[in-house]
């Protein structure tokens, strides 16, 4: 069922995403390209996926959130592409291909990263029937809380920042939330915001979000040690090399694996309080502590 869901869920955001972007009219064709290789390349899709779901839990139809969807994504491709470049981890592949900046060059792909960000706001600040615009303005201001400096724009600056230092697990765990987290949070929220729901489901989706994202980049480090650079689309052992602190560097692997599990047991047991059906949702939190890419 799991795995179903999300290949019909990829499919319908990566169907909105290439309609979005052919729609463009054409002023630089290799920018064009450079966006669609960025955005189109694969890819888990994991931030729609939540988008999806937990709107479909919450009754909200998946055309209401097709925008929200298209756009998260679109800050992700993004933030994927100014993360491989030199001036920030210097990474050649990504989801087994050459990145945007080794595709093209580096002007290409700052270019393609920022129109990325661009088109994301624009995807999101359009009406979408049966959202009020208070909404509406609601999703747009959690998306760019998101994406910048009190988010993964933040996380990234003390990426950069702990590299080639030794930080504790605190700090670790600050880096990752906005990081990583941030977005997942913000996948999260949005459909929230759709459906309008009281203050303490709120607060037990944001529970919920929280663990699995942080649960996410552990896996994330654990897999950089445990799984080939086949299977990771990416060099295997990239943050060792690039001396970053990570899960298994500060607990150890089996720590790391452990922590991981506990933040899922926590996302499960904010799911269960909540008067849904949350049986995917919880599937999909399993799901991400036992993938291997």
């Amino acid at each position: 069922m799991l795995a179903d869901t999300i290949t019909r869920y990829q499919q319908r955001v990566d169907n909105q995403l290439a309609q979005i972007i052919d729609a463009q009219s054409i002023t630089d064709p290799t920018l064009i390209t450079a966006m669609k290789h960025g955005a189109l390349i694969g890819g888990k899709r994991i931030r729609p996926f939540l988008v999806y779901a937990i709107g479909d839990m919450l009754n909200i139809p998946l055309e209401k959130l097709d925008s929200c969807a298209a756009a998260i994504e679109c800050i992700h491709a993004y933030s994927l592409i100014h993360d491989d470049l030199p001036a920030m981890d210097d990474d050649a592949l990504r989801r087994g291909q050459p990145t945007v900046h080794i595709a093209f060059d580096e002007a290409t792909a700052i270019l393609a990263g920022d129109a990325l960000q661009a088109l994301a706001f624009e995807i999101i600040c359009q009406p979408i029937e049966g959202i009020a615009p208070s909404q509406n303005l609601a999703m747009v201001s959690a998306l760019a809380k998101a994406s910048g400096y009190s988010g993964m724009c933040g996380g990234q600056a003390m990426d950069l920042n702990a590299t080639n230092k030794q930080i504790g697990l605190a700090t670790l765990t600050q880096l990752h939330k906005l990081k990583t987290g941030a977005l997942i949070r913000c996948a999260v929220q949005l459909p929230m915001i759709a459906a309008q729901i009281s203050n303490e489901q709120q607060a037990l989706l944001m529970e919920f979000a929280d663990a699995i994202g942080l649960a996410f980049q552990v896996q994330d480090d654990v897999l950089d040690i445990t799984s080939s650079t086949e299977e990771l689309g990416k060099p295997q052992g990239s943050d060792c090399d690039s001396n970053k602190s990570t899960y298994p560097q500060l607990l150890g692997l089996s720590g790391a694996q452990q922590t991981a599990k506990r933040l899922i047991d926590d996302a499960l047991s904010a799911l269960t309080k909540l008067p849904y059906n949350s049986q995917l949702i919880a599937e999909f939190a399993r799901y991400i502590i036992e993938r291997r890419v």
